[in-house]
């Protein structure tokens, strides 16, 4: 009889103890993630070698279980985060990770731009439309557009960019109404949606989606980038400049590994990222020796304060290095001695 009451004990704990690990509790948790190579994953066609590596890093977010928020609760580089900081109100999971992967690719498409521009090679563009990145749930195109959705018309009209379309949806007066095409899941579909106010901005008006352009960059030399299911934007830097070292002869590696983050906009500006703690861990654990953190002007609070203060705190010899723009981390590399 005893025997049976430490079964059964036993597998109600075990049922407990499963059952748990689904309970989502209402916050993230983020750790550092990994670094990885650039090279393999980014092709110039005829591209130069490389004798050290460009790295870029992440973090691992995911929803909270009790278990992962206890060991965040304990460990210095897992962060807790409120979900309404993670996602936009009424944002599903399939949404945000779909607005992840479409500001990877504009991350992608700005690297590319500032790369070959600076390396004085051709680039053209072909305009697609706009995807929708996030639909507020109190505006006219909540429930008639989704996350995802690419709009190529606006009563009838292309635009050749995302401003454009803005412009455009701008200029209308509450009460008009707009006639959008858009494709879905490979279908394409039609809606009509009035103007209104946006209720946290009176003096604007609109749909209420927020929206990212998609955009083909066209090179010569070809570029190709499998990054499978990264998202975000701040592998922008280190993509940058991964690829203007395959577009020219001189290595810019100089043989070390070369770890970084940071957003990039075509006009080369390095941007803040979140998680730069957990990502100067990650490089360390990779054996990164040289990490690019955006300095942000000089903010007291800059990314880069926060990666010298971890750098300190984890006792690296990785070596912080500050940059602003793309410009200023080609010359602080250009600059290193040969490995």
């Amino acid at each position: 009889m005893q025997r049976k009451f430490y079964v059964r004990a036993f597998i109600i704990a075990a049922i407990f103890l499963i059952a748990s690990t689904f309970y989502y509790l209402p916050f993230y948790v983020s750790k550092p993630g990994m670094a990885k190579e650039l090279e393999p994953i980014i092709e110039v066609e005829n591209g130069y070698e490389e004798e050290g590596s460009f790295m870029l890093t992440t973090v691992r977010m995911g929803r909270a279980n009790i278990y992962s928020y206890l060991a965040a609760k304990f460990n210095k580089y897992h962060q807790i985060h409120p979900e309404e900081m993670i996602k936009s109100p009424d944002e599903t999971d399939e949404e945000y990770n779909v607005r992840q992967l479409h500001l990877m690719t504009s991350s992608q498409t700005a690297a590319i731009e500032v790369s070959y521009q600076k390396a004085g090679k051709q680039i053209d563009y072909k305009y697609k439309g706009v995807y929708v990145l996030n639909v507020f749930d109190d505006m006219p195109a909540a429930g008639k557009l989704a996350v995802g959705d690419k709009i190529f018309e606006v009563d009838g009209r292309e635009f050749e960019s995302s401003d454009q379309f803005v412009d455009y949806v701008g200029g209308k007066k509450a009460g008009e109404e707009i006639s959008l095409s858009f494709e879905r899941d490979g279908k394409t579909k039609n809606v009509s949606l009035p103007i209104e106010p946006y209720k946290d901005n009176p003096e604007k008006v609109g749909v209420g989606i927020m929206l990212t352009e998609d955009k083909e960059v066209i090179t010569d030399p070809e570029v190709t980038l499998d990054t499978e299911d990264i998202g975000g934007p701040s592998a922008g830097l280190m993509f940058s400049l991964e690829i203007y070292n395959q577009l020219t002869e001189d290595d810019l590696t100089n043989g070390y590994n070369i770890a970084g983050t940071g957003t990039i906009d075509p006009e080369g500006k390095v941007g803040r990222i979140g998680g730069i703690e957990q990502k100067v861990v990650a490089a360390d654990k990779a054996g990164a020796e040289i990490f690019l953190a955006p300095f942000e002007g000089g903010a007291e609070e800059s990314n880069y304060q926060a990666a010298v203060t971890t750098a300190k705190d984890i006792k690296t010899d990785m070596k912080i290095v500050p940059v602003n723009t793309f410009d200023e981390a080609v010359q602080y590399l250009e600059r290193l001695e040969k490995k």
